[in-house]
């Protein structure tokens, strides 16, 4: 029996969402893991901040996954859970370009483990405009897939005096958008991020998944615990043209945080140099 398999196989865990995100998550981690999964039922995340703003997040990613791993262990009296936290906005490096950060967490309360990913992703519609139009409220929908990707509509931006969330039809939209017109004389219409709601976002989830699960069937070579995984890289590795270092990784380290076993990788790209259009020495 396999180590992954003695410590999952058959056990149940809850994934913590009302919004869906268990038709990507379920089966991943079934395939995997060999878990059961169940979703909790009255589980609100809402009560954790909420996208459109009547709630707002008050903390950080990793603390707002955990409290919903734990609220949803508390409902269901499972030992294990799984979380998604998602944020929108510029990317980080790519400039202009819209993306999607989704963070992952899973803690198995029995076996004192706990294992997060991280996934940025230009593959998003996130999208907002101030609208003075029917038409360009449908103009603005045709760009961000509708009606596979639902909308929301509301009077002004971060406005909540009037306010619809999951609009996935044209006659709704034109409703909705032919009343805030007439009472606010404009309207602010964005994509409505909601797992559910947003199939682009629900495969980045998957996408976090998977590299979640990879995390976890990386057993230490020491002790055999999951969860062996790179925690530092070095750049470095030599221009083959002026043998200067470049901004390329030469090093790689993978840790195991329970017996603190270290492997220290050179050159895992399977290269020992560089070449020179990469060093910024000979292509400045």
């Amino acid at each position: 029996m396999s180590k992954i398999t003695a410590l999952f196989e058959g056990r149940r865990v809850v994934v913590a969402t009302m919004h869906g995100k268990e038709k990507v998550i379920g089966p991943e981690l079934a395939e995997n893991l060999g878990v059961r999964t169940i979703v909790p039922k009255k589980f609100n995340s809402d009560k954790f901040g909420t996208f459109s703003g009547e709630v707002e997040r008050t903390l950080d990613i990793l603390q707002t996954a955990r409290l919903k791993c734990e609220y949803a262990m508390e409902l269901t009296g499972c030992n294990m859970a799984i979380a998604s936290e998602g944020s929108f906005g510029p990317h980080p490096t790519l400039f202009f370009a819209p993306s999607d950060d989704e963070f992952m967490l899973f803690i198995d309360k029995e076996n004192k483990l706990e294992f997060w990913s991280r996934v940025v992703s230009t593959e998003t519609n996130f999208d907002s405009k101030i609208i003075h139009s029917i038409d360009e409220a449908f103009a603005f929908a045709e760009g961000i897939d509708f009606p596979s990707h639902r909308l929301i509509l509301r009077n002004r931006q971060s406005g909540v005096e009037f306010l619809r969330k999951g609009i996935g039809d044209h006659d709704s939209l034109e409703k909705y958008t032919a009343f805030t017109l007439k009472k606010y004389g404009s309207c602010f219409l964005e994509t409505d991020m909601r797992a559910m709601y947003n199939p682009k976002r629900m495969n980045v989830i998957k996408q976090a998944t998977t590299q979640l699960i990879k995390k976890i069937t990386s057993l230490c070579p020491s002790c055999e615990m999951p969860g062996f995984t790179l925690t530092k890289s070095t750049s470095g590795l030599a221009c083959d043209q002026c043998g200067l270092p470049t901004a390329s990784i030469k090093t790689q380290i993978h840790s195991c945080e329970f017996c603190k076993h270290i492997e220290e990788i050179h050159f895992p790209q399977g290269k020992k140099t560089e070449d020179a259009m990469y060093c910024n020495n000979c292509n400045p």
